[in-house]
Order: structure tokens, then C-alpha cells, then sequence
């Protein structure tokens, strides 16, 4: 507001007021101009000054209540007559509304109060129509129009000149009694009869007029787009009260309804509230004068999109015409976006909201004043090859130029904003939420071997249980002309945008996944679908039974078989999902070793063994070529573990390659040596391993491996007290245990630890006694461990020492069992871990006296199992033909089960054996000539003797069967019917 005649006003008071005698103080000069903010009344408004000059920033301009000298108007609905209108009030008020607010308007102040802030009467002018025309006196015009009327009549108006300033006032007065007598004459606005003067039937959204869900329901059910509304109230920048003035039939049920409305896509620091003592937040007031002068007392267009949670307000845009206020908002620095709201508006408008945020962010304007980016620990960009796809949003990225040492050396990103439906946890017992497998295996598809380039937007901190939290990044993933994969991950309904907060950084490209998301919905893709999720069943075959059950359909494929690789467990191991079968298996190379890989990074087991040499390098070099990808597979076999082995290729075309001959030629793998001397190795692979030995490349620039490895194995058997013997060992045995005809425990003749440990375990048992000791801490009952287990031999019980078998599992009567192995003398219990389980002294330990029972199997020799007729008989046979008697053993070798492979002599023939005396009887078999080959290569003489036994036991093999005895009184027996019984 200025003064035309007088100094200006600081903070709605002149800044050098006249004196005046008698005077209350000046808060308005006598004349001004001025711009009118809002109209409260057919007859009052409030007017907008300037803010004076050198005013610190944020200062609000003052205002002044202005009310028409002389002249009224029909109230307005409030508390003071129960919220209801006279007849006329809002239509007088719309007219003054239409007239004045917003524009500029010239004053004439005839009184006022005693402080800033009291109503001030007087006159207002508007700028007439015509170019020429003189002001309007708005006052005079509006009981021209019948929208208020004189408080004067006749007598009661100024007769005339007797004080300075009468003669203006005596003419104002007759100019409002003409207007009032034109206006009843006409019947207009509050005079007119027909219609009658407007009384509104007002109703409250939420306050039992109608409900908003109600409200946004009907507009869209209707298809009226925008409907006309009056801006009434402005709680803060993004919040107002509505009132609703669209006549259209479709929304005549919520004429003059109040509703509040929430502006979509942006959210202002909020205000403070007097009644609840609570304090505005920094720049509300701000923001919402912004908005008052531009939007309060307007008549706009608004369009409705939803409500919020709690179904309170709507949620809209407010359509101006000059542009979007929130546009102006966020580029002002007055508000920040709101995703929650944003997401129900069209897509295409959300990006100049995102980039007028940006705009406040980068000028560090308003509440972005401490804005900083943020600041990240590695990269901001990162190149490289897809290595592995983790989840349905998480990828491991190797950078280009850094050699695949390690897997540290990968980049884990997640894509940033970006929800995929969550894998389950088979040890948990969680199941995948729908479409998990879908939005990975999508991925794989996407991603896996290409090239990509990743822009990192954020990070954050990802707890990882009882570890430290990791450091994850977050980016937007490009693959070749795909500038963001979540994004068409999310178009296809297979993964969902992150809901963030406010403040949250976000992906650069978020506005354009929400709007893939809102297409997707639409569209009703995948998660978004009506129809109810139904997982696919995948047959998994890597139980042993299972793979040697449907190992056969496999093999018998006239075609190579296409799989995808889900793990590789190292060079030449791999689980595999073959679609077509709707299976998973375990999978090897055929003829084919690789070195043992290490664990995981992320392993934390203290137990797990370490990597052979180039066994790590192998398992990477397979994660690179084929892990994740579609490969073609030609079974040929399958392993007792129900491994199935065949050949496996990668590529296509002029491209195809066979991954063992990558491995065998680059010295990652080697071939299997008994398979080598047994001719059943392919050239193509034996040319392949030659040329990498002649090379010296990987396990070849070492010892030879096969040697390494021998040696390994005669070490570890050394310190269990049982090495393999170069030389033939004749030794004089007695046997403590039987398993079946041709496996068994002995004792060496004349071992003195024998009796050495059984006076220790005697005094071990009458020290701790046969009580059950309990639970007992540090009492290790894991698989290969060694303890102490109560056994009773007839003649009481005792402890022995003993080794798990196995995990312990509760039986019927719910008791914890295991199942040991009594490692002195042979046999094997199940007993209850808390009674019969205790641990061993240190110095009874293994390290410090081995196990005294040893483990053989008669060589060159089979027999059924124990459990058949035929198997029942050898173990009968054995037993007695040599319990309880001095045998001499020879021991020729030591076999893949840690078993030595021994012949007895016979007590009763000393120039034959128990061997040939049970294949004699039909109570046994020979083995095959490559079994033969087997022991015979691990003796020093080059095998003579075993060679020699080999036609013994030929020999009694032939008369077996052709005196039809034992097993053989059926006929032959075929290698068929005994592999049957062998699974």
C-alpha cells in the first residue's frame, strides 16, 4: 500500500505519521493504493501492501482488513449465526470476489483502529472500464447491484458543509441512495423475488455432506474432467480448502461442498498451529503467502485424482492458467516433491516438478540451503560385464580392465528404485513372493555376459545380521539401447518402483519408472494381474535315488538337452534347470577333475576347506563362460551320488564350445587317470591335456597334480596310523568285527596299544563312572568327531572311544541319537547324545594313539548284501572259518574308501585263501579286469601278485558256475543284476 499524499507504511504503520490532536494512530494512510488479497463479504477485504524496503528476506507484506463506509452486505455463514448465510451473502460476495481480488485498487481511509491489524472503513476505487472512464466506487457498485445496502437513510445522512470533508461525504451518501432506489427498482441481487436471494446448502467432505472417496469416484465415473472450485482457504503451500461452484448437472450433488485439497506432487514445510501451540517449520509461512497471492479467493479448475490414506482430503492439481503453481513452488525452493501423491498423476507431468526440484537443489534455494550431493565411496560410473545376476534387482558387475582375480574384485549394484518380489530361504522355510523367479530369470536374460554401464544415483547401508553392514550402491543399469533395464523390468509388472520417503535420494531416472509402473497397471502385467499366481513345480533330481531314476530319460535324448546354469560349484560341477524336463540336477564334466575351489566370500564357516592350487581360477573361469547362461548338455552317465556326467557346450553357431576343452587346454582341469588307463578317454581330450602339459599352463606349471595329490592322501593316512603299504604286508590279524562276507575290522597280533587302551579306557570309566554326565559344554557331536560313547558288551557298560557317524536326529520316543562308530574294535551304535556321549580325555585322543581296529575288505572279490540270502551265507562263511582265530593277512593296497584291500589265508588250507574259498562256494565273485588294474598299479612289484590272484580267483569263478553254486544256481549272473542291487 503507498500513500499518494503521505510517507509510506513500515510494517502497516506510516513511517513518520502526521500529528495529529485527538487522533487515533494512522495505520493506513488517507489515501493509497493497494492490492486485494482475498474478499471475506459482499462489503470487506483484505488488502495487500508492500514490503518496505530493506526488509530482511521471507517478510510478509502487510495486510489490512478494508470495510465499505456506510454500507453492508449480507452475512456470510459462520459460528456467530450457525453457519448459515443470509439470503444473497455468497453471490454478494462472489461479486466483489470476481470484481477486486488480485488486481490493484486506490483507497479513501474515513476511519480506523488503534493498532495495526484493526478493521479500517473507507472507500475503495477500481480502475473503470473504459479508457476515460473515472474509478469506480466499489462500494456504490455493489448496491448498484443489490448486493448491499446504505446504513443511512434520509434524516439520519450529513446535511451539508458545516465540517471540513461534510460535502464529500453528503455525496457519497446520495450516491448510495440512488444506487439502493435503482436497485429496488430493478429487483436485483438481494431485492429480487424471482429467483429468490441465494442461500447456500452447505456441506463438509468427511463431516457426514459426502465422503472424498465418494467424490473422486462419481467425477471419474462421470468423466466431467475438472470441476470448478473456489480456492477458500490456504493451510500451507500444498494444502487448501475448496469450495465447489461447478453448476454441470453431473456435480450438482457437491455444489457449495468444502473439501480440502492436498496438491499433487509436492509437499511444503508446514505450518504452525496457535490453538495447538505448535511452531511453523522454516519457510511454511513463506510458502503459503506465495500461494495466497497467487491462488487464494480464485476461481480455477481443478483436477481431481484420489484421496489419501486416511480418506480425509483429495488429491489434485490445481489448473491455473498462467502455468503449475507447484512448478513454482519446488523451482523457488518452497517445497520438495511428494512421491505418494506424484505417483496418481499422469506420468508425462511429473518430470517438470522433478526438474524444478533439481533447479532448487543445484541453487541450494529455501529449504535446500544445506542441500549437498551425495557424496559416494566409490565410482559415480562403473563399465563392465554382468557377471552374475543375485536377485531380481542386484547384479555383480566386473569392471572393464580389471583382471578376474577375486571375486572382491565384482561390484554389487542393486538398480536403483527398483523393487523386485523378494527370493525365499529354503533353510528358513520362506517361500519366493510371486514372480520372484520370473523377475531373475528376466534379468538373467537381460543382463548376463553383456556389457553395461552403470550410473551410481546413491547408497546405503545394508545390515547383514551379526556381520558388518555392507555398503551397497544403488544405480540405473544400461544395457546396449536400454538406458534403464528396472525400467522395463517394471513395465513388464515383474518388479515394482521403491516407495520413498521424501527426503530419500532417488534414481535419476525415477519419474520414468513410475510411469513404466502406472503402464503396467494399466495394463494389468504380471503382478498387477487379476488372475491369482500360480509357481511353476520344478522337479529337482539332485537326490541321488531320484537322479538314478530319471537319469535314464536323459540319456536317452537322441538331441543335446538345453539348460541354464543356476550355480557353479566348481571348474567342472554345476546345478543345472533343464526347462524342457522341468528338472534341476547336479551336472559334471565327464572324464573330467578339476582342482577343489575355496569357499565363498561370504562363508563364515570356520570348518570350510581351503582352495587347491588354480582350483578358485577354474570355478571363475566356468562363472564367466557359463554361469546363467543357456548351454547344451549331452548326458552319458550318472554317478551312485546321482551326479549326471556328460559333455557341455556354450554358444552357438561357429561360436560353440565345449567347456571341458576350454578347461583342459587353458590347465584348469586335468582328466581322470583310471579312466586315462582304461582307454575310455576320447583323443580329442587326450590331445587336449598334452598340449596344455607341454604348455605348462595352470595345474601343469606345478608338480604334476596326480602325484601332489597321491601324496596328500599317503600323508593324511600316515598320521591315522594306516598308510598304504608300497610292498605286499603279510601280517598276523585277528578280526573284531564283521559286515558282510568280504568287509570287516581287525586287530594286529601283538599290538601293544591294544591293551594300552583298554586299561586307559577302564580307568576312563571308573573315574567318570557310567551315570549320565548330561549336556555337557563343548561337547562336539558334529560328523568325524571324536568322543567318548557308552557301550555294553555283555559284561557291563564301559566307555569306549568311539567317532560320529552322522547329524544327530531325535528318534520315536523323541530321544537325540547319533550313530558312532566304535573305532577300536569296529562296530557301530546308535545312542542317545545326553546319556550315552561324553568327552575324551586329550591324551586318549587319536593324534596321540590311533584308531586300533582297521578297516579291510577282502581284494578282488564282491558279495551281495548281508541282507539278501546269498550275501547272509558269506558273512556266515567268514565267520566261521576265521572268528576267533590267528589269520595271516596280506595287504596288497589301500582303496578310495580309506579301506585297506587284504587276502586272508585260509586256517584251514594255508595255500589258499578265504578269497578264492568263498568265490569257490558261489558265496562271491571276481571283480572286473579295470578293479584288477586299479590295486595292482598302487603295488611296487607292478602288480605280479595281485595279477596272480586275479587266476586264482578266475579259475574258482568258473567252477562256481558251472557247478552251479550259490549265487549261481539260477544261471549266470549278469554285470546288470548286480548294478541293480548295488543302487
Amino acid at each position: 500500500m503507498t500513500d499518494e499524499t503521505k510517507a509510506p507504511i513500515t510494517n502497516g504503520r506510516p513511517a513518520h505519521p502526521p500529528k495529529r490532536n485527538n487522533s487515533p494512530p494512522v495505520v493506513l494512510p488517507t489515501h493509497g493504493t493497494a492490492i486485494v488479497k482475498s474478499a471475506l463479504s459482499g462489503d470487506t477485504v483484505i488488502l495487500l501492501g508492500r514490503i518496505p524496503a530493506g526488509a530482511p528476506p521471507g517478510t510478509r507484506p502487510p495486510e489490512v482488513l478494508f470495510t465499505f463506509e456506510r454500507v453492508t452486505a449480507p452475512r456470510m455463514a459462520s459460528k456467530s449465526n450457525n453457519n448459515v448465510d443470509d439470503p444473497g451473502a455468497f453471490s454478494s460476495r462472489e461479486f466483489l470476489r470476481r470484481l477486486v481480488v488480485g488486481k490493484p485498487v486506490s483507497f479513501e481511509t474515513r476511519r480506523q483502529g488503534a493498532t495495526a491489524g484493526d478493521r479500517v472503513y473507507g472507500l475503495l476505487f477500481l480502475k473503470g472500464l473504459n479508457e476515460g472512464d473515472g474509478p469506480r466506487n466499489l462500494a456504490v457498485e455493489s448496491v448498484t447491484n443489490g448486493w448491499a445496502i446504505p446504513k443511512v437513510f434520509g434524516s439520519e445522512m450529513v446535511s451539508g458543509g458545516e465540517k471540513e470533508g461534510e460535502d464529500e461525504v453528503r455525496d457519497y451518501e446520495r450516491a448510495l441512495q440512488v444506487a439502493f432506489s435503482e436497485a429496488k427498482t430493478t429487483m436485483v441481487g438481494v431485492h429480487s423475488v424471482d429467483p429468490t436471494p441465494l442461500v447456500r446448502n452447505m456441506s463438509n467432505a468427511g463431516d457426514g455432506g459426502f465422503s472424498c472417496e465418494a467424490l473422486v469416484e462419481s467425477l471419474k465415473q462421470a468423466k466431467v474432467g475438472p470441476i470448478q472450485c473456489v480456492i477458500e482457504y490456504i493451510f500451507d503451500g500444498s494444502k487448501f480448502r475448496l469450495q465447489i461452484v461447478d453448476e454441470r448437472p453431473e456435480v450438482q450433488q457437491y455444489i457449495h461442498g468444502n473439501v480440502t485439497l492436498i496438491m499433487a506432487g509436492v509437499s511444503c514445510p508446514r505450518t504452525g498451529s496457535p490453538r495447538l501451540g505448535t511452531q511453523s517449520e522454516e519457510y511454511a509461512e513463506e510458502a503459503r503467502h506465495f500461494v495466497e497471492i497467487r491462488l487464494l479467493h480464485r476461481e480455477l479448475a481443478v483436477e481431481l485424482l484420489g484421496v489419501d490414506k486416511n480418506k480425509s482430503c483429495v488429491v489434485g492439481n490445481v489448473l491455473h492458467p498462467r502455468g503449475s503453481i507447484g512448478t513454482e513452488l519446488l523451482k523457488n525452493g518452497l517445497g520438495r516433491m511428494s512421491d505418494w501423491t506424484g505417483r496418481m498423476m499422469d506420468p508425462a507431468q511429473v518430470p517438470a516438478l522433478r526438474a524444478a526440484e533439481t533447479v532448487a537443489k543445484r541453487g541450494t534455494l529455501k529449504i535446500w540451503k544445506g542441500y549437498t550431493a551425495p557424496k559416494l565411496s566409490g565410482d559415480s560410473e562403473i563399465q563392465g560385464t554382468v557377471v552374475e545376476v543375485l536377485t531380481g534387482d542386484t547384479v555383480s558387475i566386473l569392471p572393464n580392465n580389471v583382471p578376474y582375480t577375486s571375486d572382491l574384485v565384482l561390484k554389487k549394484v542393486s538398480m536403483a528404485s527398483v523393487r523386485s518380489p523378494r527370493l525365499g530361504n529354503e533353510k528358513t522355510g520362506k517361500v519366493d513372493e510371486p514372480y520372484a523367479a520370473e523377475c531373475k530369470q528376466r534379468l538373467i536374460n537381460l543382463t548376463i555376459g553383456k556389457q553395461c554401464r552403470v550410473t551410481i544415483d546413491y547408497e546405503r547401508e545394508i545390515p547383514l545380521g551379526d556381520r558388518t553392514p555392507e555398503t551397497r550402491q544403488f544405480g540405473t543399469i544400461g544395457i546396449g539401447k536400454r538406458e534403464d533395464v528396472g525400467a522395463q523390468l517394471v513395465s513388464e509388472g515383474l518388479a515394482e518402483t521403491q516407495r520413498h520417503r521424501d527426503n530419500d535420494e532417488k534414481s535419476s531416472r525415477y519419474d520414468e519408472l513410475v510411469a513404466a509402473e502406472h503402464r503396467a497397471k494399466e495394463l494389468k502385467k504380471n503382478r498387477h494381474s487379476d488372475k491369482e499366481y500360480t509357481k511353476t513345480s520344478i522337479n529337482d533330481l539332485s537326490d541321488p535315488r531320484k537322479a538314478q531314476a530319471y537319469a535314464g530319460s536323459l540319456i536317452s535324448q537322441s538331441r543335446p538337452l538345453k539348460a541354464i546354469v543356476d550355480y557353479v560349484f566348481n571348474g567342472s560341477r554345476y546345478k543345472l534347470t533343464i526347462p524342457s524336463e522341468n528338472c534341476t540336477i547336479v551336472f559334471a564334466l565327464e572324464y573330467l577333475r578339476c582342482p577343489q575351489a575355496g569357499p565363498p566370500i561370504t562363508s563364515t564357516r570356520k570348518d570350510s576347506k581351503k582352495a587347491e592350487p588354480f582350483g578358485d581360477e577354474s570355478k571363475r573361469h566356468a562363472k564367466l563362460r557359463i554361469h546363467q547362461r543357456t548351454v547344451e548338455i549331452i548326458p552319458h552317465n550318472v554317478t551312485k551320488g546321482g551326479v549326471i556326467t556328460g559333455q557341455l557346450f556354450v554358444g552357438g553357431g561357429a561360436a560353440r564350445t565345449d567347456i571341458g576343452m576350454e578347461l583342459l587346454g587353458s590347465g584348469l582341469a586335468r582328466l581322470d587317470q583310471i579312466k586315462v588307463d582304461y582307454g575310455e578317454v576320447p583323443k580329442h581330450l587326450l590331445d587336449a591335456q598334452t598340449i596344455s602339459q607341454t604348455s605348462k599352463k595352470g595345474i601343469w606349471s606345478l608338480e604334476d597334480p596326480e602325484a601332489a595329490a597321491r601324496k596328500q592322501r599317503e600323508a593324511r593316512a600316515a598320521a591315522r596310523g594306516d598308510a598304504k603299504p608300497k610292498e605286499l604286508t603279510v601280517s598276523d590279524v585277528t578280526l573284531s568285527e564283521i559286515r558282510d562276507g568280504s568287509h570287516f575290522f581287525f586287530h594286529t597280533v601283538g599290538d601293544a596299544s591294544i591293551a594300552v587302551m583298554e586299561e586307559s579306557m577302564k580307568l576312563f570309566t571308573k573315574t567318570h563312572g557310567t551315570v549320565a554326565p548330561g549336556e555337557q559344554e563343548g561337547l562336539d557331536v558334529r560328523p568325524g568327531k571324536i568322543v567318548a560313547a557308552l557301550f555294553n558288551d555283555g559284561a557291563g557298560k564301559s566307555w569306549y572311544r568311539a567317532k560320529i557317524l552322522g547329524r544327530p536326529a531325535k528318534d520315536a520316543k523323541g530321544k537325540n541319537k547319533v550313530e558312532v562308530l566304535f573305532i577300536d574294535h569296529g562296530n557301530v551304535a546308535s545312542v542317545p547324545v545326553e546319556t550315552h556321549l561324553r568327552i575324551l580325555d586329550e591324551a586318549l585322543g587319536t593324534e596321540k594313539i590311533p584308531a586300533i581296529a582297521k578297516e579291510a575288505k577282502l581284494a578282488l572279490i564282491s558279495v551281495r548284501s548281508i541282507e539278501e540270502d546269498d550275501g547272509y551265507d558269506a558273512a556266515n562263511f567268514l565267520q566261521e572259518l576265521c572268528w576267533g582265530k590267528e589269520l595271516k593277512a596280506t595287504i596288497y593296497a589301500l582303496n578310495d574308501d580309506k579301506q585297506l584291500v587284504v587276502s586272508l589265508a585260509s586256517p584251514e588250507n594255508p595255500k589258499t585263501t578265504i578269497n578264492v574259498e568263498l568265490v569257490k562256494e558261489g558265496l562271491a565273485r571276481r571283480v572286473k579286469d579295470f578293479e584288477v588294474k586299479q590295486v595292482g598299479r598302487q603295488m611296487s612289484d607292478g602288480g605280479n601278485a595281485v595279477v596272480k590272484m586275479a587266476k586264482e580267483l578266475k579259475v574258482a569263478n568258473d567252477k562256481a558256475r558251472k557247478g552251479r553254486m550259490g549265487m549261481w544256481r539260477y544261471g549266470d549272473v549278469g554285470d546288470d543284476d548286480e548294478e541293480e542291487r548295488k543302487f
